[in-house]
C-alpha cells in the first residue's frame, strides 16, 4: 500500500488507518495487530480509514511509524496479519534529553503511557507526558522477541542514554498544520530531486536546485525546513544569515564557501539559509561603507549557479521581507520556485489548535472550532501563544491549591487541571494576530443590541459585510463579489462610528481602526505610505474590516488649489483611489468609512466599485428615540414613574442618538447629586439604594434646552 502522512490527532499512538475493504483483503479487525514492512519491519494497531479518505488506497501511518518502517510519505509498504505476544520485559533508551528519573514512581507512570502499544526491538516509540511534551525512547531489548503488546504486567527498563545515541524525529509533517498545500510543492522540489534523480535525466532537465520561501513572521518558514530534514534521509545544514559575517577580511565569503563544499562532500544534501535577506540584501541600495555586504551575495549568487557544478543539493531560503532581497537571487536557476506560506484560514487555523493541544486537558465546553473561526490573522506562532496562555490562564487558578513545602507533586492532583473554554477566552485578550500588530485595534464590546433604531442600515451593513464572511459559498454559487466599501454620512451624534464599533464586535473578524488625519505626514511620501501599509496589512490579514473615521480629512475633493498641503492631499487621494479600485483585486477586505461632510468628499471615491453604497444615518424618528433610550438605561436603576412616552414628549427640536446618550447621562448625575447632599451616601451599609426618577430626566432636557 501507499502511505500517506497521518492526522495530527494520530500522532504517536502507533496506528495505521486502513479502508474498510483493504482491512477485509488482510483479514484484520479493528484494533488488530498487522506488521508493516518497508526497508525494516515494525508493528501497528489497525483502525478504519476517515469517510474522506476511503477508495485511495493509502494507509496512513505518523512520522515515528514511517521511521520505524524505513519508508517515507508516498513510498509503498507491505501490510499482513500477525500474531503477537504479550510483552513480558522491554528494555528503552532515551533518545531526547529528558529530566532525571525520580524512582519507581516516574517509570510506572511512563510504562502506563505506553500501555496498549505493539512494538518489536530496533523501534523508536514515544510517550506523551503532561501538556504537549514527549519523550521519545528506543527499545534496545524485549522479552520475548518478536512482535510484542504492552499491558499492565509489562516489566519497563529505562537505560541512561549513551552518549552520541541518535535524536528523535521531533518534527514530522504531521507537526505542520494549515500548510498542506505548501508542503506538496515543497517535496516536489526536495524529496523527488533526492529519491529519483533517473526521472529528470530521463526527462532531460536539471533538477529543481532552490526553493525560496516567504511569508509573516511566525506562519512556519523555519518549521517547514526542519521538517524536511527531518523527513529526508538527507545531509541537512542550518545557516542563518546574521552568523556568517566576520570581522576578517575575506572570512565570511570562505564560511560560506565552507559550507557549501561540506554540503556537496555529503550530497544528497540540504542547506537552509534562514533570514537570507540579512545575507544577501540588494547591492544596489548598499552604500560603499558595506563592501562585506557585497562580496557575500557576489559569493552566494557564484555558489548557487557559478561554473561549477552544485551536485545535489538543495538550498532552501527563508525570509519575511522578500523585497529587499537581491533581485540575482531570486531567478530560475538559483532558486527555481518561490512558495509564499500565507496566512492560514479557518481550516488551516483548526489544525494548528489540534496539533497545539494535543497532549492538553482540555475541558468538555472547549469548541476548537469556535476559536479557530475567532482567530483571524493569526499564524502558527500566534496560536502556539494563544495555546500556551490558555494553559498559564488555568496555572493561575491552580496556584492557590500548591502547596509549596511538597518536594513534588502527585500525579493524582495534576490530573484535576482542565483548559476550559473561559481560559481560552481570557488568552485572546493577551495575544494579538501578528500580521497586524502594529495597527491592532481592540475590538470594543458593542453589539447591534447596543444600536438604538436604524433598522435599514443595519440591514444594509449585515448583508455588505456579515454574509460575505458567514456565507462565502452562497457568493460563490451566485457568482457575485461582495461590495468593497460602505461610506456612513449624516449629522454628527447619530451613531455612524457606533455601527462600526458594532460590525468589528459582531463579525469577530480583524478590526483595523484608522483615524482620517492621523495618516498626513510632513514629509513627502510618507502619507501616501501610510495609506499603502495599512491596504497591505489589511490583505494580509484577510478577512479584515478597514474603518477609515473622519475620511473628509484624507480624501477632500481634489482640485481646490493651494500650495504644499494640497498637493500632499491630492496624491494621498489617488493611492486610496487606486488601493480600492486599481490593478491589484482587493479580496477580502471591507472598507468602512464615516463622515458627517459627504459633500466635500472627492467624487471619484463614491462611485459603484470603491463605495458600493453611501448610507445616510437619518436624524432618529420617534421609535427609533425610544430604543435608543431603553438601550441608555440599560441596568440603570430606575423609578417606577419613569414613563418613556412622557420622556420622549418632553424632547424638542431634532435629538440625535448622543443627545438622548447625554439626556440619560445627566439624569443619572442629578440623581447621584440629590442623593450624596441629602447625606444618605455617609450613612454607611453595603446597599446604596438610588432610583433615577421621571423629574430627573425632565430636569436633564431643561439644563440642555437652556444651553
Amino acid at each position: 500500500m501507499k502511505v500517506a502522512e497521518a492526522l495530527s490527532k494520530d500522532v504517536g499512538r502507533g496506528m495505521t488507518r486502513l479502508d474498510p475493504g483493504d482491512m477485509d483483503k488482510i483479514g484484520v479487525q479493528v484494533g488488530d495487530i498487522v506488521e508493516v514492512e518497508g526497508k525494516r519491519k515494525t508493528a501497528a494497531k489497525v483502525m478504519p480509514a476517515y469517510l474522506e479518505d476511503r477508495g485511495t488506497g493509502e494507509v496512513r501511518m505518523d512520522g515515528l511509524l514511517r521511521k520505524n518502517a524505513g519508508v517515507g510519505i508516498d513510498e509503498r509498504v507491505t501490510l499482513r496479519k500477525v500474531e503477537h505476544q504479550m510483552a513480558q520485559r522491554v528494555d528503552l533508551s532515551p533518545l531526547t534529553v529528558m529530566r532525571a528519573m525520580r524512582g519507581e514512581r516516574d517509570r510506572k507512570y511512563i510504562a502506563t503511557l505506553l500501555e496498549g502499544l505493539p512494538l518489536r526491538e530496533g523501534d523508536m516509540v514515544r510517550a506523551n507526558l503532561f501538556g504537549a511534551r514527549s519523550q521519545d525512547f528506543k527499545v534496545v531489548g524485549t522479552r520475548p522477541k518478536g512482535i510484542l503488546l504492552i499491558h499492565p504486567g509489562t516489566t519497563v527498563r529505562i537505560e541512561e542514554a549513551e552518549p552520541g545515541r541518535e535524536r528523535a524525529l521531533k518534527i514530522s509533517y504531521e507537526d505542520i498544520g494549515g500548510l498542506g498545500k505548501e508542503i506538496q510543492r515543497i517535496r516536489e522540489m526536495i524529496e523527488l530531486p533526492l529519491k529519483f534523480p533517473e526521472v529528470f535525466e530521463r526527462l532531460g532537465i536539471d533538477a529543481p536546485k532552490g526553493v525560496f520561501l516567504y511569508g509573516p513572521p511566525g506562519c512556519g518558514k523555519t518549521l517547514i525546513a526542519r521538517a524536511v530534514a527531518g523527513e529526508t534521509d538527507a545531509y541537512f545544514t542550518h545557516l542563518s544569515g546574521p552568523e556568517i559575517m566576520h570581522k576578517f577580511y575575506g572570512e565570511s565569503e570562505a564560511h560560506l564557501r565552507r559550507v557549501f563544499e561540506e554540503a556537496n562532500a555529503n550530497a544528497p544534501s540540504i542547506i537552509f539559509l534562514d533570514e537570507i535577506d540579512a545575507m544577501a540584501p540588494k547591492r544596489e541600495e548598499l552604500g560603499g561603507e558595506k563592501q562585506v555586504e557585497r562580496r557575500v551575495v557576489a559569493q552566494l549568487l557564484a555558489l548557487m549557479d557559478g561554473l561549477e557544478a552544485r551536485k545535489q543539493v538543495i538550498v532552501i531560503g527563508a525570509t519575511n521581507i522578500p523585497n529587499i532581497v537581491d533581485p540575482a537571487l531570486r531567478r530560475p536557476g538559483r532558486f527555481d520556485r518561490e512558495i509564499s506560506i500565507s496566512i492560514p484560514d479557518r481550516n488551516g487555523r483548526l489544525e494548528i489548535m489540534e496539533i497545539h493541544t494535543r497532549g492538553m486537558p482540555l475541558a468538555e465546553d472547549v469548541d476548537l472550532e469556535r476559536i479557530a473561526g475567532m482567530t483571524h490573522g493569526f499564524v502558527g506562532a500566534d496560536i502556539e501563544a494563544l495555546c500556551r496562555e490558555a494553559a498559564m490562564s488555568t496555572l493561575r487558578s491552580f496556584f492557590p491549591q500548591l502547596d509549596f513545602e511538597v518536594e513534588e507533586l502527585p500525579y493524582e492532583s495534576l490530573l484535576e487541571l482542565k483548559v476550559s473554554m473561559g481560559n481560552f477566552m481570557e488568552a485572546m485578550m493577551e495575544v494579538e494576530p501578528s500580521a497586524i500588530r502594529e495597527v491592532f485595534t481592540e475590538i470594543p464590546d458593542v453589539g447591534w443590541d447596543d444600536v438604538g433604531g436604524l433598522h435599514d442600515v443595519k440591514r444594509i451593513i449585515k448583508e455588505a459585510v456579515e454574509w460575505p464572511l458567514e456565507y462565502p459559498e452562497v457568493f460563490d454559487a451566485a457568482s457575485t463579489k461582495p461590495s468593497r466599501g460602505i461610506l456612513l454620512s449624516g449629522p454628527p451624534g447619530t451613531g455612524k462610528t457606533l455601527i462600526a464599533k458594532a460590525v468589528a464586535s459582531e463579525t469577530e473578524v480583524n478590526f483595523i481602526s484608522v483615524k482620517g488625519p492621523e495618516l498626513m505626514s510632513k514629509y513627502v511620501g510618507e502619507s501616501e505610505r501610510g495609506v499603502r501599509e495599512v491596504f497591505r496589512k489589511a490583505r494580509q490579514a484577510a478577512p479584515c474590516i478597514v474603518f477609515f473615521d473622519e475620511i473628509d480629512a484624507i480624501a477632500p475633493v481634489r482640485g481646490g488649489g493651494g500650495g504644499g498641503d494640497s498637493f500632499t492631499t491630492e496624491r494621498v487621494i489617488s493611492q486610496f483611489l487606486v488601493e480600492m479600485d486599481g490593478i491589484e483585486e482587493l479580496s477580502g477586505v471591507v472598507v468602512l468609512a464615516a463622515t458627517n461632510r459627504v459633500d466635500i468628499v472627492d467624487p471619484a471615491l463614491l462611485r459603484p466599485g470603491r463605495f458600493d453604497f453611501v448610507v445616510e444615518i437619518p436624524v432618529p424618528d420617534r421609535e427609533a428615540q425610544r430604543e435608543i433610550l431603553e438601550v441608555h438605561t440599560r441596568g440603570k436603576p430606575l423609578a417606577e414613574d419613569v414613563d418613556f412616552d412622557g420622556v420622549l414628549d418632553a424632547l424638542t427640536g431634532e435629538m440625535v442618538g448622543a443627545d438622548i446618550e447625554l439626556v440619560c447621562r445627566k439624569a443619572a448625575m442629578l440623581a447621584i447629586r440629590e442623593f450624596v447632599e441629602t447625606g444618605k451616601a455617609d450613612s454607611g451599609g453595603p446597599e446604596v439604594s438610588i432610583k433615577v426618577r421621571k423629574e430627573h430626566f425632565l430636569q436633564a432636557l431643561a439644563e440642555m434646552q437652556a444651553c
